[in-house]
Parts: structure tokens; C-alpha cells; sequence
């Protein structure tokens, strides 16, 4: 985000804006009247502080079918070796491509990291090989692909309320739910959702040319579900969590298990995967500060076994997040655009 809206966001939300984004993130589509009930004030409190924090660039709704739980395509991470000078105009140009869902620099080499989503390995080729090697000032791309997805930032939770339940199967080594089947009709939805993510039932029934009886079975199915995520976003920053790490891991296999439960259990974890790679576990977490990162480190690394080797790195800037440019990212690419013509154009796509 720009840090002239996020500077000291943590002191601008007072309790109630917290008490309001903690029980939207978790119920996104709760009435204002029923969040009103719960916390003591009237509905149109409740909408006025929601539309102010949306309007500020504080929060957003999400709303989006999680492509690795259903098994579609590949989600790859990129990171993206650059010539002194070119991180930003290469961050800028990932976090344009619509197949780019998030996208930052940090602290330790001179890289960018980005995920992507690709149809496949012909498509992941030709992408690495083209577009992506032709940005100006690449100089060499590695890629890992994401073998199994465990947690992602709906699992993670600022205010230390319960675990999700992916995180505590996760945590105690259980298997996800299979997925449900998802047809046209639900992908329909979601993509209402997208757009309206707290669109009343009568308007998505209509759109949808069903009953709304049927609207409503639908989206509590896929709510149910671990494949779509439906949540009011808050960037860390925003929640008092100015400090984001991205650590990654070499784990002996016969460790593998153990060391996702014990990180599973970590509330600072806010996304973890396993890749195919030499850092075969990779995640980020949250914090307050540096200190409590080192804590974070020093005490959940040290007592991870197998662990052969292990990087964590400071994040100095999120360009795009969730598969939405950010407030900086926006603001960085205006920038490029009135200084360079040619740093402005897509790198070669």
C-alpha cells in the first residue's frame, strides 16, 4: 500500500474499526444490523465505518476460487534476477500481467519474486522464455512450482481469535476435505462476487436466472468449502503488522510433515506452501516488529529438524497482493510512466 495512507493506519483505526473488520473478515457477508447487535452500536455505525476504511484504501472485499485446491492449471513462483536499478520497473511490469497474482521485493538479492498462474508446462516455458526474460534488465529467472498449497492469508488471524479449520487440520497433519464440484453456475457466482462481494441474495438470484433459494444453497456450499475465499482484506500494516518476512526452507522429506505442522502452528505464519525447488517449504509471515520477527525465527527454525538450510527476508515493498495492484504499485507506475516511455511498456508481452 502507499505509505501516505497505511503510515500509522494501526493508530487511526480506533476499537470499533477493529472490532468491525475482525468480525467481517471472518463473516463477510453479515448484515450491518446483526455486526450492529453484536458490538453494541446501530447498523448505519456499522455501514459508515465500513464505506470510511473502504474509501481510504484500508480494506477491500475478496472474493476468488483458490486454483490449487481445484487442481487447476500451475501456480508458480517466480523470482526474477535484476540488473542494479531495475527492481522497481520489474516489479511493475509483473504486477501488470493478469496472470500475476502477487508480487514484491525483499530484502537479500537482487530479485523479484511474483506468483503466476499458468495453463501449463508449455505455457510456463514459453512465459519464462518470452515476456518475462524480455523485461529490461532481467538478467536470470528461477521457478518453483507449487506442489501443495497449506495456508494462505484467510488463515491468518491479527486478532488471535480461533484457528481456521484448515489451519488446525494442517497443524495436527489431517488431510484437506475433498473439494466440491464447481460447474458454470458457481463460477457465475463467484464472479458476482467478485464485483459485489456482500451483493444482496434477491440481486444474485436474479443475475443468476435461479431461485434464490438456490442462490443461497450454492454460495453456502462453496462457504463452507475451502476452494473459495470470501473475506474483507486488511493489509497487515493496516492491523499493526508492519513487518512482513518471506522465509524459505530446505527440509529433508523424512521431515517434511513434522516441520508443516510445527509452522502450521505458528499464528505469525500467513501463507505457506511446498515447492519443487532446492527450498522446498516457502511462506510469509507477520509481525509487529523487528524483534518479534527475530523471535519468530530464532525460536520456530532452530527447533524445525531436517531443516538444512533456511532464508528469511524483510519485505520492502508488496506491489500487488491477492491478484489487486497496490496503492504504491499504482503510485510507482504512475511514476515510471511520466519518467520513461519505455519502462512504462509491458516488458515484451
Amino acid at each position: 500500500m502507499d505509505s501516505d495512507i497505511t503510515a500509522g493506519a494501526a493508530e487511526v483505526l480506533d476499537e470499533l474499526d477493529h472490532a468491525v473488520i475482525r468480525l467481517l473478515a471472518r463473516e463477510p457477508r453479515a448484515a450491518f444490523a446483526d455486526v450492529g447487535a453484536r458490538l453494541g452500536v446501530h447498523e448505519r455505525t456499522v455501514a459508515r465505518r465500513l464505506d470510511r476504511l473502504i474509501a481510504a484504501g484500508l480494506v477491500r472485499f475478496t472474493a476468488f476460487l483458490v486454483p490449487e485446491h481445484l487442481g487447476e492449471g500451475l501456480v508458480v513462483e517466480l523470482a526474477v534476477r535484476c540488473a542494479p536499478g531495475r527492481l522497481h520497473e520489474t516489479a511493475l511490469a509483473l504486477a501488470r500481467r493478469p496472470d500475476v497474482r502477487a508480487v514484491d521485493v525483499a530484502t537479500g538479492a537482487s530479485e523479484v519474486v511474483a506468483e503466476m498462474i499458468v495453463p501449463g508446462t508449455d505455457q510456463l516455458l514459453s512465459l519464462v522464455d518470452g515476456p518475462v526474460a524480455r523485461i529490461p534488465g532481467v538478467t536470470g529467472i528461477h521457478t518453483a512450482v507449487v506442489l501443495r498449497l497449506l495456508l494462505t492469508a484467510t488463515d491468518w488471524d491479527p486478532y488471535g481469535d480461533e484457528p481456521t479449520r484448515t489451519r488446525r487440520l494442517v497443524a495436527e497433519g489431517g488431510p484437506l476435505p475433498a473439494p466440491p464440484a464447481v460447474d458454470d453456475l458457481d463460477r457465475r457466482l463467484v464472479a458476482l462476487l467478485e464485483r459485489d462481494a456482500r451483493a444482496p441474495m434477491t440481486r444474485l438470484a436474479q443475475e443468476l436466472c435461479v431461485g434464490e433459494t438456490t442462490a443461497r444453497r450454492r454460495l453456502a456450499r462453496l462457504m463452507d468449502s475451502h476452494i473459495l475465499h470470501l473475506r474483507l482484506h486488511a493489509e497487515p500494516e493496516v492491523l499493526g503488522f508492519p513487518v512482513e518476512a518471506r522465509f524459505r526452507l530446505t527440509v529433508e522429506h523424512r521431515f517434511l510433515d513434522a516441520a508443516v505442522r510445527r509452522l502450521a502452528g505458528e499464528p505469525e505464519v500467513r501463507h505457506l506452501v511446498l515447492t519443487t525447488g532446492h527450498s522446498n517449504v516457502q511462506g510469509y509471515s507477520s509481525h509487529r516488529t523487528t524483534q518479534d520477527l527475530r523471535a519468530f525465527t530464532a525460536r520456530v527454525f532452530a527447533q524445525l529438524d531436517g531443516v538444512t538450510a533456511a532464508e528469511a527476508a524483510l519485505l520492502l515493498r508488496t506491489y500487488k497482493r491477492a491478484g489487486v495492484v497496490t496503492e504504491r504499485g499504482h503510485a510507482e507506475r504512475g511514476h515510471a510512466e511520466r519518467a520513461s516511455p519505455e519502462a512504462a511498456a509491458p516488458g515484451g508481452s
